[in-house]
């Protein structure tokens, strides 16, 4: 429903500055997402206190006009030798900033020091006494408040792997509804198509709601993935195909055989394929689609020690992953890891002869630093994290620690 804007308040000296990542949310709960508990420690921790000048990068603008297309990462980047520090540069007023989520393009930023600290203000001056009231005029608009809002990442990067990968137990799909025909005998399955599907044993087709259709996800296999170091599964990866409405449920019908004796039949239930990245078929199968969620994604670092491994690179048959590629790593929720981790991407050193020993012995060189991945999804045993800064290609086996 269309929105009046509001007469926007005057805007703090200290920014509040996190993101907001949203699957379908209406603008009344962007509004209301909470600021979670980390973020309001480190608010009430550094306010406007800022971070030491040694942490600031020595070509940092000492003033940015924000444009469209910008992330707050890359931002940070700009004036942070360690970029996921920003809401310590940037600072929380909880008082004044009810909504922290909300940084637009055409604001100026400005760096200010004092006493050996740094903070970025949408003032020009120490006391942030010159901010303007900005005023707007009566208008409407339809799109979502948050449409305008300054992301951390480019969202495109990662929305479609919040829905497209799953991790699943070794018996997790096997035991979900299946399809086991297409209409007018159909091999291969695309938008737009009618197909039927049956639930197993244990997980049945339910009645579709009165008002709205219920959406599945259809996916096929279950690829295992294996700790790179100690060989255990850690869960199954199932390759995403695309979505269907279930249009009437699986039921039975009386009938008569062929010897005129009554008989129940099974019918399945009819599902239609409103989205496809790949062709389906027969043996597909179905995942309920989980609630629209609202997520937010702030990086920070890991408070406690992590040495984990790249497992896979999703959706790609190269060797390493370059750049805005999506990796999952051999720790998850069981080991802390949590949304908005950021690692420290380390190249394994190389093994070698070291030739200028009469010995001949063997060394291994250092592991070197090779860039920074953020952790966006997490399972049990496993996580899903885009890589951000990279130097050389990721590669399966590719240690990550903390990014201090």
């Amino acid at each position: 429903m269309a929105k009046p804007l509001f007469n926007a308040a005057p805007i703090s000296a200290v920014l509040a500055v996190i993101v907001c990542g949203v699957l379908s949310a209406s603008p009344a709960s962007a509004q209301k997402y909470p600021i979670t508990a980390q973020q309001r420690m480190v608010a009430n921790q550094v306010a406007s206190a800022g971070v030491p000048l040694s942490e600031i990068k020595a070509d940092a603008p000492q003033s940015y006009t924000i444009k469209s297309g910008d992330t707050l990462w890359a931002i940070s980047g700009m004036y942070l030798k360690s970029p996921w520090r920003w809401p310590e540069l940037w600072g929380m007023n909880l008082d004044d900033i009810k909504n922290p989520h909300l940084i637009y393009p055409g604001q100026t930023l400005f760096l200010l020091s004092k006493d050996g600290r740094a903070r970025l203000s949408t003032s020009n001056t120490p006391d942030g006494n010159d901010v303007p009231t900005v005023r707007l005029s009566p208008r409407t608009r339809s799109d979502k408040v948050t449409s305008n809002a300054l992301p951390t990442l480019k969202s495109h990067l990662i929305e479609p792997f919040l829905t497209e990968p799953i991790i699943v137990d070794e018996l997790g799909l096997t035991a979900a509804p299946r399809i086991v025909a297409a209409q007018d005998s159909r091999v291969l399955l695309t938008r737009g198509d009618r197909a039927y599907a049956r639930g197993s044993a244990s997980e049945e087709l339910l009645d579709e709601p009165a008002l709205k259709q219920k959406a599945y996800r259809i996916f096929r296999n279950a690829t295992p993935l294996k700790d790179p170091i100690t060989g255990e599964i850690l869960g199954y990866e199932a390759q995403y195909l695309g979505r269907a409405l279930l249009v009437r449920s699986e039921g039975t019908q009386d009938g008569i055989d062929r010897s005129g004796k009554a008989r129940q039949d099974i019918v399945p239930a009819t599902i239609d394929i409103v989205d496809a990245k790949e062709e389906m078929r027969v043996g597909d199968r179905l995942v309920p689609e989980p609630p629209m969620q609202l997520l937010s994604y702030v990086p920070h670092a890991p408070l406690m020690p992590v040495d984990a491994r790249v497992v896979s690179i999703y959706g790609s048959a190269v060797e390493n992953a370059a750049q805005n590629q999506v990796v999952s790593i051999n720790q998850g929720e069981r080991d802390g890891i949590e949304r908005g981790h950021v690692l420290a991407i380390l190249k394994d050193g190389n093994r070698l002869v070291d030739k200028t020993d009469p010995a001949m012995v063997e060394v291994k060189l250092p592991d070197e630093r090779n860039g920074l991945l953020m952790v966006f999804r997490t399972f049990e045993k496993l996580s899903y994290a885009l890589v951000l800064d990279i130097t050389i290609g990721v590669k399966v086996g590719d240690r990550l620690i903390n990014p201090h």
